[in-house]
C-alpha cells in the first residue's frame, strides 16, 4: 500500500503549515490546537540548556512539571527528584494510573540531557529552537529532546483524553546519559526511588526510522537490546635515543603494527533471535544483490563470500558482532629521539553476551608481541540484558505503524551503540528502544552543528507514539 500523499497528510494535519509550500492562492492549514501546545512544550525544553558545562536538567525538569501540574497531575503523580549534592542533575517522574493494580506497569524513559554545543562552532544559538526549510534546529531537537517532550505531551493528551490505561503509565525524564560527569538519573532511580521506576517494561530512545538520501522513508526499527563499550589503552615502550642512529625496534612502528593487527582482527559473528529478523527484512528493503545475501545470511545459508560482502557494510557488520577501532593516537616527546612510548586508545562495543575477559584475550593474540601492553580503561559497568523479541510489543508497534505508515516495515535491530536502557535491563525491567521518529540518511547532526530534524518526522511521530502508547497501556 501507497504511503498517504503529502496533500494527504497535510490535510490530516500531521504537517506544521511551513513544511510545505501552499499552492497559489491557497492558505496552508492551521496546526491544530494538540499542535500547536507540542511545539510551544517542544520548543522550551530545547531551549532550556541542558548540557553539563553550562545547563540545567532540574530547570528542565521544573518546566515540565509546571506543565504537567497546569494539566492535573497533582503530587505524587508527577514529582522532581534532585540527587543529593547534585543540584542541577534532577529529573521529573511522573505517572497515569492504571485500572488493574495487577498488571505490571510500562515506563517511558529518556534523557533530558545535551552535548554541549559551543555558540562559537553554530551559526545559530545553538539553545533557540529555529524552525527553517521544513526542519527544527538546535542542540538537543533530535538527541533527545523530540522523544522527552513527545512523552510528556502524551500524558497530558491522554489526561485531557480521560484515557483510563489497564496499566500505570510511568515517565522518568532523566540527566547524566551524555556525561560522565553528571549523576545518572536512571541509576539514581533505581537505587533511590525504585518505585518510579518500576514496570514489566520500558521504552526509551535508540529506534527510529530511516530515510533514504532524498528524505523517502524506508522503514521503522524497534530496537531490541543494545552493545556495551570497554575501552582498552595499547602501549609500546622503547629506551629509545638519537634519531640519527635508527633501529628496528621502535616504539611507534611496534604500536603501528599491533592497531593493524587489532585492524584485522574478526570477532565470531553472533546470530540472534533480532538479528536474523533484522537481516531478513532489511534484505527486502535493501532489494537487488545485497538484499538476496543478507536474506540468506538470516537464513542461515551464507556462504564466507556472502559474509564478506555483508560485513564489508559497516553497519551491518557492528550488528553481527563485537567491533574494537582505534581512537586515539600518541607517540614520542621530541622530533629528533626516537619514541621512548606510543599508545592508542581502543574502543570496543561489545556483542551482547561477549565478555570483557574474552574480548581482552583475542585483543592479545591478535597483537602477539610482549613489548606492547594491553590494560583496561576502567570497566564496562552494568552490562545491558537484551530483551527477548516479544510478539507482545512487536505487534502492537506493526500495527500502529500500518495506520500512520502504510507500507512503512518495522525492523528489530541491535542497537550498535549504548544508553541509559541498560541501567534499566540489567535491573529485570525489559527495554526496547522505540520507533516513531525518521531520521535522515546522514544522522541529522546530533551531537555536532546544526543538529537537525524534519517538523513532519516528528509530527508523525509524535502520533505514532501516542498512538502505540495507547496499545500498550490497554
Amino acid at each position: 500500500m501507497p504511503r498517504r500523499s503529502f496533500a494527504a497528510v497535510a490535510t490530516a494535519g500531521f504537517l506544521l503549515s511551513s513544511c510545505f509550500t501552499a499552492m497559489a492562492g491557497e492558505t496552508p492549514p492551521p496546526l491544530r490546537p494538540d499542535q500547536s501546545a507540542f511545539v510551544d512544550l517542544y520548543r522550551e525544553l530545547v531551549e532550556t540548556d541542558t548540557s553539563q558545562a553550562t545547563g540545567d536538567c532540574t530547570l528542565a525538569a521544573n518546566r515540565m512539571l509546571a506543565r504537567l501540574r497546569k494539566a492535573g497531575f497533582g503530587a505524587g503523580q508527577a514529582d522532581i527528584f534532585v540527587p543529593d549534592g547534585h543540584p542541577k542533575d534532577g529529573g521529573l517522574v511522573a505517572r497515569l494510573d492504571g485500572t488493574d493494580a495487577k498488571a505490571p506497569a510500562m515506563l517511558l524513559v529518556d534523557h533530558i540531557d545535551v552535548v554541549a554545543a559551543r555558540r562559537e562552532d553554530w551559526p545559530r544559538d545553538p539553545y533557540t529552537l529555529v524552525e527553517a526549510d521544513g526542519y527544527f534546529i538546535g542542540r538537543g531537537v533530535i538527541d533527545d529532546k523530540a522523544l522527552s517532550a513527545i512523552w510528556v505531551d502524551s500524558l497530558i493528551r491522554l489526561k485531557a483524553e480521560g484515557f483510563r490505561p489497564r496499566r500505570t503509565i510511568k515517565i522518568a525524564l532523566t540527566c547524566g546519559e551524555e556525561s560522565g560527569e553528571a549523576v545518572n538519573g536512571v541509576k539514581w532511580l533505581l537505587e533511590n526511588r525504585r518505585d518510579a521506576v518500576a514496570a514489566g517494561v520500558a521504552f526509551n530512545e535508540g529506534g527510529y526510522g530511516m530515510t533514504d538520501a532524498d528524505g523517502k522513508p524506508r522503514a521503522l526499527y524497534l530496537a531490541v537490546g543494545e552493545k556495551h563499550s570497554q575501552t582498552f589503552l595499547i602501549e609500546a615502550r622503547n629506551p629509545g635515543g638519537h634519531s640519527s642512529r635508527p633501529r628496528a625496534d621502535n616504539a611507534i612502528y611496534d604500536l603501528s603494527q599491533a592497531l593493524l593487527r587489532i585492524r584485522d582482527l574478526a570477532f565470531p559473528i553472533r546470530m540472534t533471535d533480532a538479528n536474523r529478523t533484522y537481516f531478513d527484512r532489511m534484505g527486502n528493503v535493501v532489494g537487488g544483490e545485497m538484499g538476496a545475501k543478507m536474506q540468506r545470511l538470516a537464513q542461515g545459508k551464507a556462504d564466507a563470500a556472502t559474509i564478506a560482502a555483508v560485513t564489508a557494510h559497516p553497519v551491518y557488520n557492528a550488528t553481527l558482532r563485537t567491533t574494537c577501532v582505534a581512537t586515539t593516537l600518541e607517540g614520542g616527546h621530541a622530533v629528533n629521539a626516537l619514541p621512548q612510548r606510543a599508545r592508542a586508545h581502543i574502543q570496543c562495543r561489545l556483542f551482547p553476551g561477549d565478555s570483557v575477559a574474552e574480548t581482552e584475550r583475542l585483543l592479545r593474540d591478535a597483537i602477539g608481541d610482549a613489548r606492547v601492553e594491553l590494560s583496561r580503561v576502567g570497566e564496562a559497568g552494568v552490562v545491558a540484558v537484551p530483551p527477548p523479541l516479544d510478539p507482545a510489543i512487536v505487534e502492537p508497534a506493526e500495527a500502529v505503524a500500518r495506520e500512520l505508515f502504510p507500507g512503512l516495515p518495522l525492523i528489530p535491530t541491535l542497537l550498535t551503540a549504548g544508553t541509559d536502557g541498560r541501567y534499566l535491563s540489567a535491573a529485570g525491567i525489559p527495554t526496547y528502544g522505540i520507533p516513531g521518529i525518521l531520521l535522515d540518511a546522514d544522522g541529522n547532526g546530533a551531537h555536532g552543528v546544526d543538529e537537525r530534524i524534519r517538523v513532519r518526522s516528528v509530527m508523525e511521530g509524535r502520533d505514532y507514539l501516542h498512538a502505540l502508547i495507547k496499545r500498550y497501556a490497554r
